[in-house]
């Protein structure tokens, strides 16, 4: 991986959480993630006019990932209903580097070196100690579920989106038009489920959702394009770092207070992401 791959996943990783902090920060999880999907979206439907089609042996991948992240969103939208930022946050996005991997390995043969299984190992512990609650402050059950499943529901798509992009010739264009099919699943969902409410509810979200929906897409678009550039699983595992600025995030902008364990897990995701650049 080079330093400026690496330097363009680690402001990606930054964008990724901006934009959920933006969205726990919300009073509706469901219509607030709508309102950012539809952004997303609405951010690439310009972009299709100037890139090239995706070569047609990428677009299964794109259909696939679009019907994949229905069930992401609902399961984030579950988690953030459930549990607060610092826990549901790198639960869903720790617990998904060695899940990458070894699907990495399965499907697409790529085997990491022992000194990249060390940083995708330090970033993982560092994600559970940040995720670690007290004694006095139990984490909800069902927000660990919605989060740990979601974990799995990230390293599948991570995969798809890594397959698809090389297939489609053009990395741009796969994620520009993932976005925009990536929207129409979700949005036709939600519109059903809030019938009667929901033009009203997009409008008076319009400017959260374009500006989570633009740091989403130019965080993905980041991801995609650096899955192209170099093995997925690092990819994936370098992008948790976003676990680090989500804390400090907390920290600065919720007034979370960060626990000694929790700053030794960050400074853990911050170790295994040196180990990874220097693999």
């Amino acid at each position: 991986m080079t330093l400026s791959v690496a330097l363009a996943v680690l402001f990606a990783a930054l964008l990724h959480a901006s934009w959920n902090a933006l969205l726990k920060s919300g009073n509706d999880p469901l219509l607030d993630t709508a309102a950012i999907v539809i952004g997303g979206g609405a951010v690439a439907i310009p972009l299709v006019f100037v890139v090239p089609l995706p070569a047609p042996a990428s677009w299964p991948y794109i259909g696939a990932s679009a019907l994949i992240h229905i069930a992401y969103y609902l399961l984030m939208v579950n988690a953030y209903r459930t549990g607060d930022l610092s826990l549901v946050y790198p639960l869903m996005r720790g617990s998904a580097p060695l899940m990458t991997a070894v699907l990495g390995i399965v499907l697409l043969h790529e085997w990491p070196g022992p000194l990249s299984w060390l940083g995708i190992a330090l970033i993982s512990l560092g994600v559970v100690a940040l995720a670690l609650r007290t004694v006095d402050h139990s984490p909800s059950r069902a927000a660990i579920a919605f989060a740990l499943a979601n974990a799995v529901v990230i390293a599948v798509y991570t995969i798809i989106d890594g397959r698809g992009a090389r297939l489609a010739q053009d990395a741009w264009s796969y994620i520009c038009w993932l976005f925009v099919v990536d929207a129409l699943p979700f949005t036709l969902l939600v519109a059903y489920a809030r019938r009667g409410t929901f033009i009203k509810a997009m409008y008076e979200r319009r400017w959260r959702g374009l500006v989570g929906g633009s740091l989403s897409a130019a965080a993905y678009a980041i991801s995609v394009w650096a899955m192209t550039k170099a093995p997925v699983a690092l990819v994936a595992s370098l992008r948790e770092t976003s676990v680090l600025f989500a804390a400090l995030i907390g920290t600065r902008v919720l007034r979370e207070r960060l626990t000694p364990r929790r700053w030794a897990g960050a400074c853990a995701i911050v170790l295994g992401a040196l180990a990874l650049k220097l693999a």
